[in-house]
């Protein structure tokens, strides 16, 4: 049998009685934008992770976007950002008409490196961008520090961290807002896109509110020049019966996380690190590794799924070439892109299936360059 990066088929089935009835409900009330469903989600989504306001947008990436905006970031501001992640935050940051400032990662957790955040801060300085990259939050403690001291919004993208913590307090206690994506393949996925933002700011709250519906409260007044993003009520209504299982689910990947790391550990693998404080809520469990390509072939070969996240390094990327980096600037962040693998580990996967994909990894370690795909 194939192990999968994701199984939403499995899930679906898991809840399918629950989901169609949710659907049919939205369908027969006609309630299509902004409806019980959207308001009862932010409401929940806020509670579960400690946040005074949750406030639905239509995806992820905007999110982000209308979060930099209500923190007032705009043409020519910089914001000090991570380059290995998913380019969301970039492509936010200069949408917006603002430059990414780019900090290099600690390779241990594959986070922004907090250490290096202040060096970089300049009189242009509006926002620290950080990301909870594969599940484990960034060191929000020091970044927060950082961003106190010199008066700068701290925005962080949480969309593969819904439900962690750090120091005890979950994703949207900190910072000035947290964003959170609902694309179908994440920890909490709906059925299309989906995001939204957290924060324990109440003037957030509401000029999100304002910005995700053309700039207005509902009325035909503009208070601002905003955009057209808002989560839909189908949305909504599948995500508030996923909600139910998150806790579950998460603790069936932290499970899974337990054999790999038990397993790998020790063999020359690079295992991911949790800082002391953190709890992962391992949207991804993320090896590294010299021969990445090689062990990515070599479980292709027995139906073992595995994916890179992320092959290239942002601030080398042809749309933003503008900003004047070159390769070797960011060091850790350009070797992540040559040595990380994703392994699966979402909470559908088949009895015994992460034993058999360290198993086949450490075949892999033992046996070195003469081992041959079947």
């Amino acid at each position: 049998m194939r192990i999968q990066m994701a199984d939403l088929h499995a899930q679906y089935e898991a809840q399918k009685s629950e989901i169609d009835d949710a659907l049919k409900g939205v369908l027969e009330s006609c309630r299509f934008i902004l409806g019980p469903n959207v308001s009862l989600l932010e409401e929940e989504i806020a509670r579960e992770n400690q946040a005074r306001f949750g406030v639905g947008v239509a995806s992820g990436t905007d999110a982000i976007t209308l979060s930099l905006a209500a923190c007032g970031v705009g043409q020519g501001d910089e914001v000090i950002t991570t380059p290995f992640t998913f380019v969301a935050t970039t492509e936010s940051i200069s949408q917006l008409g603002a430059v990414p400032v780019y900090v290099d990662i600690d390779l241990d957790t594959f986070n922004l490196d907090a250490a290096l955040v202040e060096s970089r801060i300049t009189p242009r300085t509006k926002a620290i961008l950080p990301v909870h990259l594969y599940g484990q939050m960034a060191d929000m403690t020091a970044l927060q520090g950082v961003a106190d001291k010199h008066g700068l919004a701290l925005v962080a993208d949480g969309a593969q961290a819904i439900g962690a913590e750090h120091r005890g307090v979950s994703v949207g206690g900190w910072g000035s807002a947290t964003t959170l994506s609902f694309f179908p393949t994440k920890n909490l996925g709906a059925y299309g896109d989906g995001g939204m933002v957290l924060t324990n700011r109440e003037d957030i709250a509401d000029k999100i509110n304002s910005l995700r519906f053309h700039g207005s409260g509902g009325t035909y007044s503009y208070q601002d020049i905003g955009w057209c993003s808002r989560l839909d009520e189908i949305q909504a209504a599948v995500l508030r019966v996923k909600l139910r299982k998150l806790r579950d689910w998460t603790q069936a990947r932290q499970r899974h996380a337990q054999i790999y790391t038990s397993m790998l550990e020790g063999s020359g693998i690079h295992v991911p690190r949790v800082i002391e404080g953190n709890t992962h809520v391992w949207h991804q469990y993320t090896i590294r590794l010299e021969q990445r390509d090689s062990l990515k072939e070599f479980l292709k070969a027995r139906e073992m799924a595995s994916a890179v996240y992320y092959p290239g390094a942002l601030h080398l990327q042809p749309a933003y070439q503008r900003y004047g980096y070159r390769e070797g600037d960011l060091p850790n962040a350009e070797r992540a892109c040559r040595e990380v693998l994703s392994l699966p580990i979402h909470p559908d996967l088949p009895e015994g299936a992460v034993e058999r994909v360290s198993e086949a990894i450490l075949e892999f370690q033992k046996a070195g360059s003469s081992v041959k795909s079947p």
